[in-house]
Parts: structure tokens; C-alpha cells; sequence
């Protein structure tokens, strides 16, 4: 097994809510998901910490497209790296004016200061990787396993008996609980249990999700996350049901997984790091737009 090494990207000046992982491979360190352009000043450090500069970075495996996961591939394209990332995710690196404007609507003026930058990358610097393929990096091999649920676009990478599974095994902070990250538009809860259990079927000893770092109950994990699930798309429902706007179910959602949160002992600052990583609020529209597709046959 290569050396594995977690880099906190100290998000928002906080700790460990979003990781880099850099795999030390024959043919030079190998990045998972670069994270925001926002934070790439903290990344630079934490690779020239490990003994290595930014030119050694030659390949990136993206898990999936949104900006705390690849905002700052770009920028390893300028030496020559070559990004790796699913063929539905590809165009928008390729031209990401439709991701930004959509979360621009999110996120209106603090784009800049939570995302910083997405420049368009070239397409010789891309290459898709789709269920299934290995890429090899010397003596050390990637596979892709496809996994919808979170993102249409999602990719998770196994590298011998451990997995980096990006948003698809959800977040898990310490040893705090595990939480489903739920924003639009992609979210599809019956498409995300199935790829658990293609996960499952993995045996892993451990598992790297970017928010965040090496988790080795791995069942446990995967069984807490599937719960959740379930708990957060059926508190929705109802106010779905009653046609409440977002506005009006926002607050009372973040109040009940808030709650949650301290009911499962975490501290205010624990649920600081929660909510970077995860904002709750993110999640309203994401599980509105999964009931609707339901409702009307789509899912």
C-alpha cells in the first residue's frame, strides 16, 4: 500500500472540514479532489510539507465536480497535470459557466470568497474514467467504481482495501455521526443506497471521504449513512407534501438536524465544522427536488 497522506485545506480558516489526499506513487504524489480554488494557497503548503512542489503533482482523480471537491484542478493544468473525472462531469471542467452561474443562484456574493476561482480546462488535460477502469500510476492502480446518488457525475476510487468515496459515503467528522450531503439538483436516494452497496461489496478495510479523512468501521459507516438518508428525505416529506416554500421549511429543517447534531453530543464548534462541510440549508432544495422527481415518475 502506498503512503496515503491527509492534507487539511483549512476551509473558512477552520479545521478538517475538507481534505485533499495525496497518494505517494512511482510516478509522483497523486491527488483526490483538489478542493476550492479558495483554499489552494493552504494545499500548495501542505504538498511542499510532505516534501514535494506543485509541479510534482502530475495526476488528480476528481470524485465529482463541485467546487469544494474540484475548484482548484485548473490550476495544475497550467504545468501539464491531467485531471481524471467522470464523462458526465468532463464538459463542465471543460467549460464551467453553467456550474458557476447554477451556483451562483446558491450562493449569490460569496461565491469568491467560498470558491474562489474556476477556470476552464483545456480538453487534452482531461480524461474521462467511467465504471470499472483502472489508471495506473506505476505500481499503483485506481479503480473506478461509478456512483450516483449524490451527483449523477460521481466517481469513487479504490486503491488496494481502502476507498476515497468523496460525497457518496457522506461526511463524517471524527467521530461524530455520519451526514448525507443533499444539494441540487442530482440527489436520488434509491440510485445513492445502490451505490453503498457497490461499495459494500468492496470489503474495505477503510474509507477516505473528502469531509473527512480515514474512517475504518466501515459497515457501521455505511449503515448510519443509508439511515440517515431515510431520516432527512422523510422529515422533507411532509412539508413537501403541504406545499411549504424553501423559505418557510428552511429554518425548520436546520433546526431539526441541528438538534440532532446535540442530541448526538457534538459541541457548537463541532457543528461549525458540520455545517462547512455540509451546510444543512444546502440540503432543502436538493431533497424538494427528489421529492418532486418522485412524485412525477422521473426517479
Amino acid at each position: 500500500m502506498p503512503k496515503i497522506h491527509t492534507i487539511d485545506l483549512n476551509f473558512q480558516n477552520g479545521n478538517e472540514s475538507i481534505a485533499t489526499y495525496l497518494i505517494e506513487t512511482e510516478q509522483g504524489p497523486v491527488l483526490v479532489d483538489p478542493g476550492p480554488y479558495s483554499t489552494f494557497e493552504n494545499l500548495k503548503k501542505g504538498i511542499e510539507n510532505l516534501g514535494f512542489n506543485l509541479i510534482d503533482v502530475e495526476n488528480i482523480l476528481i470524485t465529482h465536480i463541485h467546487f469544494d471537491h474540484a475548484g482548484a484542478a485548473w490550476k495544475f493544468t497550467e504545468h501539464g497535470a491531467t485531471i481524471f473525472v467522470h464523462p458526465v462531469g468532463l464538459p463542465h471542467l471543460k467549460n464551467p459557466e453553467k456550474l458557476w452561474e447554477s451556483a451562483k443562484m446558491i450562493y449569490g456574493d460569496s461565491m469568491d470568497r467560498l470558491w474562489g476561482k474556476m477556470k476552464p480546462i483545456d480538453e487534452e488535460y482531461l480524461v474521462p474514467l467511467g465504471d470499472g477502469q483502472t489508471v495506473e500510476f506505476g505500481d499503483t492502480v485506481f479503480q473506478t467504481i461509478y456512483t450516483p446518488g449524490h451527483a449523477v457525475h460521481h466517481n469513487a476510487y479504490v486503491l488496494d482495501d481502502v476507498i476515497f468515496t468523496g460525497d457518496v459515503a457522506g461526511v463524517k467528522i471524527n467521530n461524530g455521526p455520519v451526514a448525507p450531503p443533499c444539494p441540487p439538483p442530482d440527489i436520488n436516494i434509491e440510485l445513492w443506497k445502490q451505490s453503498i452497496n457497490k461499495l459494500r461489496k468492496v470489503n474495505a478495510k477503510g474509507i477516505y471521504p473528502t469531509h473527512y479523512g480515514l474512517h475504518e468501521n466501515v459497515e457501521e459507516h455505511f449503515t448510519q449513512l443509508e439511515n440517515e438518508l431515510d431520516d432527512w428525505a422523510n422529515y422533507m416529506k411532509p412539508m413537501y407534501d403541504d406545499k411549504l416554500s424553501p423559505e418557510e421549511i428552511t429554518p425548520i429543517f436546520v433546526d431539526y438536524i441541528i438538534k440532532k447534531y446535540k442530541d448526538q453530543g457534538l459541541s457548537a464548534d463541532e457543528i461549525q465544522v458540520y455545517e462547512y462541510a455540509n451546510p444543512t440549508w444546502m440540503s432543502v432544495n436538493g431533497l424538494l427536488r427528489y421529492w418532486k422527481l418522485k412524485e412525477q415518475g422521473r426517479i
